[in-house]
């Protein structure tokens, strides 16, 4: 695979990224309320992981060749950011306390390995990553490498990687900015919370008319 066909999809997968969504709220919420945003990022990853496997096993072709399927994820998928928002505007994010000297005068967040699992879910059911691993990654990859001698399942994994690095770069900086800026605004933070519920809801839907239409 030719390191220009890597750099293309680099650029092509930072834009992706840069596009906010649920990944992006995830990531806002996790630097408001938690004391750190690593769990909530690396529960993205995670997610990223378990979807660069499925391609490169193969069941990406099987369910692109199956609508009925890849209509199920997605509207899987739809409901699932749908109904994080909701909770989400249920339950605006409030910056974390600053640390005292005493543990226990601070309110414990949630337990980072909650917060993984949760990423996982977001990033891994997220219609528009599903989209993007099950459609784009395959034929970039059959685009881009052909003639090279790197095996298709090679391909897609190191592809997956690179969108994975940018994944990471981007939400660990988006919710370090949301903690650092927003941190002494609780009021802001909270309308900038309710506005990122409010984006799931509205992507989600969107997603599941488009789908369902």
């Amino acid at each position: 695979m030719a390191a220009n066909s890597i750099a293309a999809f680099w650029a092509v997968s930072v834009l992706l990224v840069l596009v906010p969504g649920a990944d992006w709220a995830y990531a806002i919420t996790a630097g408001l309320r938690d004391r750190s945003v690593l769990p909530a990022v690396g529960g993205l990853m995670l997610g990223y992981v378990g979807l660069t496997l499925v391609v490169v096993a193969g069941v990406a072709a099987v369910v692109a060749n199956n609508p009925a399927v890849l209509t199920t994820l997605t509207v899987l998928g739809s409901l699932y950011l749908i109904w994080l928002g909701v909770m989400t505007l249920a339950r605006p994010a409030a910056p974390a306390a600053p640390a005292s000297a005493d543990p226990s005068d601070v309110p414990a967040g949630a337990a980072p390995g909650a917060r993984i699992l949760k990423g996982a879910g977001i990033s891994g059911l997220n219609p528009k990553a599903l989209l993007l691993y099950i459609a784009l990654l395959p034929q970039f990859a059959a685009a881009h490498g052909g003639g090279s001698g790197w095996p298709l399942a090679a391909q897609i994994a190191v592809l997956g990687l690179v969108h994975m690095a940018n994944c990471g770069a981007v939400y660990t900086g988006v919710g370090v900015l949301a903690r650092t800026v927003l941190r002494a605004r609780p009021v802001v933070a909270r309308a900038v919370t309710r506005l990122s519920g409010a984006a799931m809801i509205l992507i989600g839907g969107l997603l599941l008319v488009e789908r369902l239409a």
